[in-house]
């Protein structure tokens, strides 16, 4: 486990990098309105997504200054330049250089990973959104996708059920698939369900992410 700090603008950002061994591939995590690094659901599923070789970057995309202002964790616009800011990251850190690089992106940072695949489809190999709000990235992000893009929305999601439905409309011009996990809810709380979206993530991002094995 490593500390990091992801430069942006006129600071840093603090997030935590883990890299396994032989990783052949790395996933920046874009968390959801008021969450963070911390988020015991985004690193649960990160540390699933290492046990199949996959690094992981966890961080905070507001400094804790631009958090106390509500409405800059509605700015997806901000969200995707600082996004953005972590793919540049692991494109240089030693560790991580030349991996294929992921984003796993949850509730509202879904918007941002998506708007930072269509900026960056050289950079950006995979998606995958946990009851995500996809449809913020707008339309004509969404048509610009290229990454394999797997959005993910528990069964009993009703409304952000069909605003993932319109998104994966929309993504047409790459491969996407839409998942339900049954029995669940926004938050994936109940049993079973967060062991259900890591399984599904870690075998989208083991399909469409992993390079050969590296020694490190």
């Amino acid at each position: 486990m490593t500390q990091v700090a992801i430069p942006a603008g006129a600071g840093a950002l603090e997030g935590v990098l883990e890299v396994p061994a032989g990783a052949r591939g790395a996933v920046a995590f874009s968390h959801g309105s008021g969450s963070g690094r911390h988020s015991p659901r985004n690193r649960y599923v990160a540390a699933e997504l290492r046990k199949r070789a996959l690094a992981t970057l966890l961080f905070d995309l507001l400094t804790p200054e631009e958090d106390r202002a509500r409405e800059n964790r509605f700015d997806i616009a901000l969200l995707t330049e600082r996004l953005a800011a972590a793919v540049r990251f692991l494109g240089a850190e030693p560790a991580t250089r030349g991996l294929p690089i992921g984003l796993f992106g949850a509730s509202t940072g879904a918007a941002s990973a998506l708007r930072v695949a269509a900026a960056m489809p050289q950079q950006v190999a995979a998606v995958v959104s946990r009851g995500g709000r996809p449809d913020l990235a707008g339309a004509q992000a969404l048509a610009r996708v290229r990454a394999p893009t797997l959005l993910i929305v528990g069964a009993l999601d009703h409304g952000v059920i069909e605003l993932n439905e319109e998104a994966h409309k929309a993504l047409a011009h790459c491969t996407r698939e839409l998942a339900l996990v049954p029995g669940a809810t926004h938050l994936f709380e109940e049993p079973g369900a967060l062991q259900a979206v890591a399984r599904l993530a870690a075998d989208w991002f083991e399909r469409h992410l992993t390079a050969p094995a590296r020694h490190r």
